[in-house]
């Protein structure tokens, strides 16, 4: 693609000369001959200072926020990381013009809502995709995860691979980190869903307001043709107040969308749904009324975008698990050992509160926080642990660029107050045989933070680390 092709997309002239672009790339290490290179200031880095390695390395061309003294075109633009998006957009031939696109954005449940979604229109005899935590996948193909919702460049790219591979519907996992930096901007999605607004991520957003008003943003502007929004959300009945066609979800407060009579049981749960007033009994394979909850919210979204109530159900009940969610991992000595995603003080609560209504013994909880993000939640989250558990094991999650212990002391702080019983093991390995070897019949062990996740990041390298295949090891 010519560069001026580009140029015009960003509203921009291309100074210094004419170029073929045959690639994309922000990383300076992963430069290819024939790319176009983006330079932005981060808020720790800034690219403009990498740009002539990059060059070095073969970028024929840049996309600049100020004039740099190299040879080669530049495209200056006020924003590089928006110019990014609509350069992506732009040079894969606006893939997502061509897909069926459903937002799923909140602080928990983004990808069990997906799954499920995935799950509902296979069983309708849809093509689709899914992009979020646990990685990419559409036409038998898998990617490995590196962001929820992948930067710019990738997304347009795999959104292109999607359409070519006859994709229809795609169901992504959109961040407020993703809004923050415009990722998805140009991207009209048939369908936005909002689950939640928990403390999260504060240590990126100055307060709870900035946060949820990041989430807001997937509601505005006309970037969704449809809204399902959750009604048990204090931020979720704001936006639907303002959201384009909302309906909404919930199991507290009024909703188009509701459950009577939820069973729950330690392999899965069963309700009558009440959709838009067409009642249907559901089946699900996962435990936890606010898996009950995010299967609302599927239904809904799949309803509105003609999915019949009958395949609805079928695709629910069709759904084994989702990785790392509230996903039982073994039985040992009669007791089960759940994994779980919850990394915040709300999602590890609905975790144990669930957990804690279905322990016949004693309930245990072994977790972590991660380093180098959002260090207020973690003696929030030792309270929370304390509420439920009757016995504590506060262990390593991903510690980064941070020290193990110190990250354990300041979750101890939400422990110690309540007088409930903890131990401290740093190795997070070591903690599970730990905490596998109390285990008696009636028992059951929530094993948090991790969920899927398929490795532990320790001073910037990630080590191959699995809960459940730690687990089965440890049972087996």
């Amino acid at each position: 693609m010519d560069i001026g092709e580009i140029a015009r997309a960003l509203g921009c002239a291309a100074e210094g000369g004419d170029a073929e672009i045959t690639g994309l790339c922000a990383s300076a290490a992963r430069v290819r001959r024939g790319d176009l290179f983006f330079c932005y200031k981060g808020r720790a880095f800034d690219s403009h200072e990498v740009a002539a390695k990059a060059v070095r390395s073969g970028a024929v061309a840049l996309v600049c926020e100020r004039r740099l003294e190299l040879p080669v075109p530049q495209i200056v633009v006020k924003d590089g990381r928006a110019a990014m998006t609509a350069a992506a957009r732009t040079f894969y031939g606006r893939p997502d013009e061509k897909l069926k696109i459903v937002a799923v954005t909140g602080t928990n449940g983004k990808t069990t809502i997906t799954y499920m979604l995935d799950s509902i229109f296979r069983a309708a005899g849809c093509a689709t995709g899914v992009i979020g935590t646990l990685g990419i996948t559409f036409s038998g193909r898998e990617i490995a995860p590196e962001l929820t919702t992948p930067d710019p460049i990738c997304l347009f790219s795999v959104l292109r691979d999607m359409a070519d591979c006859g994709v229809e519907y795609v169901f992504m996992e959109v961040s407020a980190h993703a809004l923050a930096f415009g990722k998805t901007e140009g991207i009209t999605f048939r369908a936005g869903v909002f689950t939640n607004c928990t403390q999260d991520h504060l240590d990126f957003f100055a307060d709870m307001k900035e946060y949820s008003e990041c989430k807001k943003k997937l509601f505005r502007d006309g970037r969704c043709l449809r809204s399902v929004i959750n009604s048990d959300d204090a931020v979720g009945r704001e936006i639907a107040r303002f959201a384009p066609f909302p309906v909404t979800y919930g199991l507290k407060n009024p909703a188009d969308v509701f459950a009577v009579d939820v069973e729950e049981r330690l392999d899965g749960s069963t309700f009558v749904m009440n959709l838009f007033d067409e009642l249907y009994e559901i089946k699900l394979n996962m435990p936890a009324v606010y898996n009950v909850s995010n299967a609302l919210a599927a239904a809904a979204c799949a309803r509105v975008l003609g999915i019949r109530t009958e395949v609805i159900a079928e695709g629910l009940a069709a759904l084994a698990r989702v990785p790392g969610r509230l996903e039982c991992a073994g039985v040992y000595n009669g007791a089960h050992i759940f994994v779980d995603f919850a990394h915040t003080p709300d999602g590890l609560g609905q975790s144990l509160a669930t957990l804690r209504k279905l322990c016949g013994g004693k309930l245990y909880c072994l977790f972590g926080c991660g380093g180098n993000r959002d260090a207020s939640k973690r003696p929030l989250m030792g309270e929370t642990a304390a509420k439920f558990a009757d016995f504590i094991i506060i262990t390593s999650d991903n510690p980064r660029f941070e020290d193990p212990y110190d990250i354990i002391l300041q979750v101890e702080e939400g422990v110690r107050p309540s007088g409930r019983a903890y131990v401290t093991v740093t190795d997070r390995r070591t903690a599970t045989e730990y905490a596998v070897g109390l285990l008696r019949e009636g028992d059951i062990l929530l094993v948090a933070g991790k969920g899927g996740e398929c490795y532990q990041e320790i001073m910037g390298i990630k080590y191959d680390y699995d809960d459940n295949t730690v687990i089965r090891e440890i049972i087996t």
